[in-house]
């Protein structure tokens, strides 16, 4: 193959990630291997790698390795996603899981649980997105049963309550928070991480006119969810 050898190095493992021969997660030869494969420097090596990283195919990580990267799927910030499609826009196979399940009274010492349920009960809906069979985002959903009664009846054993809300619900106003926390406790077994691994929360509330329909928190590792936004007079949408 003509060209540079950083060229040949990278477009090698561009095509096997592509092809899927490595998969999400895989973990590259070490600098030193590739260097007696290829029998080139490790300057040259470190190009290929740095071209590979810079194109989202693979994370380098201090003192861990080289692994494939795992496909970000993104979000526009001000809008209220469908996990599920965004998932298959990627070309990956979508599956939700539930976790659990319930209808229940508001806390009686949570503001916002009160605020949300009003005169009635609160759905809680919790589960775990996968993307191809892995770990995408853990969800913690609380659905107000006196803005949307049907929902007690739903099957949300196998989809997603967020799909099925944007279906089937019109809203008119969305607040959003995101922030970054570590994984702990459930959240870090059901995602299949570290605990303490850094993570991407988002927290949304919706409404419909003044009634307030759902709050939910979903938590994404770091590697595996962005929000994108775009600004200003006259911008175009993403």
């Amino acid at each position: 193959m003509k060209g540079a050898l950083h060229e040949r190095i990278r477009s090698d493992f561009e095509g096997r990630i592509l092809r899927g021969e490595l998969a999400p997660g895989d973990r590259l030869p070490i600098e030193q291997e590739l260097m007696g494969h290829y029998g080139c420097s490790r300057m040259t090596v470190n190009k290929a790698l740095s071209a590979l990283a810079a194109a989202g195919l693979i994370d380098r990580r201090k003192k861990a390795g080289t692994f494939v990267a795992r496909p970000k799927v993104h979000s526009m910030v001000l809008d209220v996603p469908d996990i599920g499609a965004q998932v298959r826009e990627r070309g990956q196979a979508y599956a939700y899981q539930s976790v659990r399940h319930i209808a229940r009274a508001a806390d009686a010492g949570d503001a916002e649980e009160r605020l949300l349920a009003g005169r009635g009960r609160l759905l809680q809906v919790d589960g775990l997105h996968l993307a191809d069979g892995a770990p995408l985002g853990i969800e913690y959903r609380l659905v107000s049963l006196t803005a949307v009664p049907d929902m007690a009846q739903a099957d949300l054993e196998s989809e997603a309550p967020g799909g099925w809300l944007l279906r089937h619900v019109p809203w008119t106003e969305a607040q959003t928070r995101i922030s970054a926390v570590a994984a702990s406790g459930e959240a870090a077994r059901l995602l299949a991480v570290a605990a303490g691994s850094p993570c991407l929360s988002i927290e949304r509330w919706t409404w419909r006119g003044t009634e307030r329909i759902t709050y939910v928190r979903q938590i994404f590792p770091a590697d595996a969810y962005d929000m994108i936004a775009r600004f200003g007079p006259g911008a175009a949408p993403g």
